[in-house]
């Protein structure tokens, strides 16, 4: 079984996460890298990380015209990253054109296509705020609905929170790779977050990855979070 789970370096700095990266390197599947940390350090922490050999999850969840997100992709599989994000809510043109420019690009740079993930309703969100935005109030309603899209643009994976697993299993192909933020151990906060589970009932749910952050990188010891976290899942 792959290590799932993938380490979010949700901290300001490079040193803070290359330290982290080094300590935690062994005990995870892949590391996280997202908007704070992205626009702190730039393209450098990306070459750093794969530097260190481990696998990245560039977390930038793209969301504008087709071109412009095309070309973002491009970019992102020219720094040799596995994962990538895109907002399904972008639309089919957006998405199929990102999945087209993740294969095209890998393709003449020699490398696997990373996987274009997409994400469905951000983990933060519940009904009354898609009602604010004017949306289906229906948490689960509207994750289905552009799971479904997404998959009928070819995208080969997604983000969704826990709670959505099971749904999703049952209405799409058996081969999408579902991520999922939202994790929590139990002993820390929820925080900001609003749908989660603990990490092996994601698993028994359907998930193929995890995406951990404050419970590993908060955690006074975040090795041993991580090699507990590991632990629980029986791997």
């Amino acid at each position: 079984m792959q290590n799932p789970i993938i380490v979010a370096l949700d901290v300001p700095t490079t040193d803070r996460a290359l330290q982290l990266a080094e300590q935690l390197a062994p005990f995870v599947g892949a590391f996280k890298i997202g908007s704070e940390l992205f626009t702190s350090a730039g393209p450098d922490i990306v070459r750093a990380i794969r530097a260190t050999g481990a696998s990245v999850f560039l977390d930038l969840k793209f969301h504008d015209i087709p071109n412009t997100v095309a070309k973002a992709v491009a970019s992102a599989v020219r720094l040799d990253v596995q994962m990538i994000t895109i907002h399904t809510s972008g639309g089919s043109q957006m998405m199929r054109a990102a999945e087209k420019a993740a294969q095209e690009t890998a393709l003449q740079s020699g490398r696997n296509a990373p996987l274009v993930l997409g994400v469905t309703v951000l983990t933060s969100l519940d009904g009354d705020e898609l009602r604010e935005v004017g949306l289906d109030n229906n948490v689960g309603r509207q994750v289905e609905r552009l799971a479904t899209l997404a998959s009928n643009c070819d995208l080969r994976g997604l983000v969704c929170s826990p709670l959505e697993i099971v749904g999703l299993r049952q209405i799409l192909p058996r081969e999408m790779q579902l991520v999922t933020p939202g994790i929590r151990t139990g002993s820390d906060k929820s925080d900001d977050q609003k749908r989660t589970l603990s990490p092996r009932e994601a698993m028994e749910a359907g998930a193929n990855w995890l995406v951990i952050g404050r419970p590993i990188y908060g955690a006074e010891d975040p090795r041993a979070a991580a090699e507990a976290i590991l632990a629980s899942l029986g791997s």
